[in-house]
């Protein structure tokens, strides 16, 4: 199964291409929902008015299902700007992810091949190097503890590489939920910590972002 990857929560990038006079300026974003890529689009269109073409592509995950695709050449003749966008994105196994260029044009035609090359160029050369993460689902395991042993479990669980999700204190004493990848290993460190007095709760599931190597072509 291929792996999908995405921009770490908050990432926004912006480069500029000029291709014989044109100007290429590509706006990317991590989004959530084709609203969201929506916004990305209504944004580069507030931002750059005068522009002629605002072209724009987007890949969206779905829960049980097929991934949402969309491009839009938005006036550049039929499959020469939002498909190769697209692909460069599909390409890269990329999802939750939207792209828009904003051409200004130049005066110098660039024929079908030459706008097919400045729009992948515009999107590759924007995600170069960027790092990315991969959507990965974990158990989550809940588990209340004393005031006491909560600093040591803390360090400990993260030491050893479990992802805190969140930490609750009350006065009774100290809930952590955790994401678990191996969940006898984790019980194991739990009956340990304890000394076999606390066993973990299943607390549902969870999508953590894991790092992974930069955007490469």
């Amino acid at each position: 199964m291929t792996t999908l990857l995405r921009l770490p929560a908050g990432t926004q990038l912006r480069s500029e291409l000029e291709i014989k006079r044109s100007r290429f300026i590509t706006l990317i974003r991590r989004v959530e929902s084709a609203q969201a890529a929506r916004d990305l689009l209504s944004d580069a269109r507030n931002e750059f008015p005068d522009a002629r073409h605002h072209c724009s592509a987007y890949v969206i995950s779905v829960p049980g299902a097929q991934p949402l695709n969309h491009s839009s050449d938005d006036g550049e003749p039929s499959g020469t700007a939002g498909r190769p966008m697209l692909d460069v994105l599909l390409g890269g196994n990329l999802t939750d992810i939207a792209a828009v260029v904003v051409r200004y044009f130049g005066g110098t035609l660039l024929g079908t091949g030459g706008l097919v090359r400045a729009y992948s160029d515009s999107v590759r050369t924007a995600l170069l190097g960027t790092p990315l993460v991969a959507p990965v689902s974990r158990q989550v395991r809940r588990l209340t503890l004393p005031h006491s042993f909560a600093g040591k479990f803390d360090a400990d669980a993260r030491m050893r590489g479990y992802d805190v999700v969140d930490t609750v204190y009350e006065s009774s004493g100290v809930t952590f939920r955790v994401a678990v990848d191996d969940l006898d290993s984790f019980d194991v460190f739990v009956s340990e910590m304890t000394k076999g007095a606390r066993t973990a709760q299943p607390d549902g599931n969870i999508v953590l972002d894991i790092p992974t190597t930069p955007f490469t072509p």
